[in-house]
């Protein structure tokens, strides 16, 4: 799987930990359209990681903000992974409000079944 640049943002693809994918996000989503880009890469990865049995770690502790047209590629992200079994962990660094403000708001989609953690930094 490749690294996305895609305008302002970069998704980078990393392999630190065993049975885990890691999207390291950088720059700016401000794209129009986000999910015209994101969503066929969210496929991919997550395509990669059942593949794999592996679960998907998304870092956005170095992105510079996201406008509200990525929140909503990010839960379709969400609702993707929980039909394809794929654990998705999301790590913010909640010291950043937006960050804090937007994914405590994404806690909403937590069914107590494992596939989705939150993670502050």
């Amino acid at each position: 799987m490749e690294d996305l640049i895609a305008g302002d943002l970069k998704i980078q693809v990393v392999q630190r930990a065993p049975a885990t994918l890691e999207l390291l996000w950088t720059g700016k989503s401000n794209a129009r359209n986000p999910t015209a880009t994101l969503q066929p890469y969210f496929s991919q990865a997550l395509a990669v990681a059942a593949e794999q049995k592996h679960a998907l770690e998304l870092h956005f502790e170095k992105l510079e903000h996201f406008n509200s047209s990525t929140i909503t590629a990010i839960i379709q992200l969400i609702q993707e992974a929980r039909t394809k079994g794929v654990k998705l962990t999301i790590v913010f660094d909640h010291g950043v409000k937006w960050q804090k403000l937007s994914f405590d708001a994404l806690r909403v989609f937590s069914k107590g079944d494992g596939l989705l953690e939150f993670k502050p930094a």
